[in-house]
């Protein structure tokens, strides 16, 4: 029995073509940046603390198989890390301060098993690069709304917007679930997906999931895009 710790309506669709069942109950935690956190060190300890947030509510009583997953992702420019902008106009100073650079997007994951507490967690990283939108385009798409509930201000799925001209990396951890790594850590668990990761990936971005073949030709060890 898997439990999602996230509301993230991307992140249950990559669960669910990734063929999970799962239950969704959100964490609510602090999540407020302790100086001086990296951004990796940041991503993990949100991950970690949600993940604890979900098991303080079940009971010991609970199914020793069910697991926990719990994942927060942020972008990071020159170190400095860009959360989920407070209004428009952080949006708009975000959106400015990625045009036409490369910058960095980490997603801490933790599975945790009820039973026993066991804990794993781990880091994805990609390397995003940013084309070089205008002015208006970036107002237009303010407007939407789409980029206030978004750490960076974008989604790289976005329709109209399209901010991303280039990634190095798990296409799926800058959406918010790099479903790859969650695989392996999940086998470890004893958690086994029904459908191949690289499928479910591939039905989100519409494209072959090379990061996935790296992974696998690497024997599910780390490998380039992941930390």
């Amino acid at each position: 029995m898997l439990i999602l710790a996230s509301s993230s309506p991307r992140r249950q669709q990559l669960l669910k073509m990734a063929g999970w069942t799962f239950s969704v109950l959100p964490a609510s935690i602090d999540e407020r940046l302790l100086p001086p956190e990296s951004p990796l060190t940041y991503v993990l300890r949100l991950a970690e603390g949600k993940a604890r947030c979900v098991l303080a509510g079940f009971s010991k009583a609970s199914p020793d198989g069910t697991l926990i997953v719990a994942a927060d992702t942020t972008v990071a420019v020159d170190g400095d890390i860009l959360g989920k902008p407070a209004n428009a106009a952080e949006a708009e100073w975000m959106l400015r301060c990625l045009r036409g650079r490369t910058h960095q997007v980490y997603t801490g994951l933790a599975v945790l098993r009820v039973g026993d507490q066991t804990l794993h967690s781990e880091i994805t990283a990609t390397d995003v690069t940013m084309r070089n939108y205008s002015e208006e385009e970036i107002s237009a798409y303010i407007a939407t709304g789409d980029p206030l509930d978004k750490a960076g201000a974008y989604a790289i799925q976005h329709s109209d917007f399209h901010p991303v001209i280039g990634l190095e990396g798990c296409y799926a951890n800058v959406v918010g679930l790099p479903l790859c790594r969650l695989v392996s850590m999940l086998e470890v668990m004893g958690e086994t997906s029904q459908t191949p990761p690289q499928a479910a990936c591939a039905g989100v971005i519409g494209q072959p999931c090379a990061v996935y073949e790296q992974f696998t030709r690497a024997g599910r060890g780390l490998k380039e895009g992941f930390v």
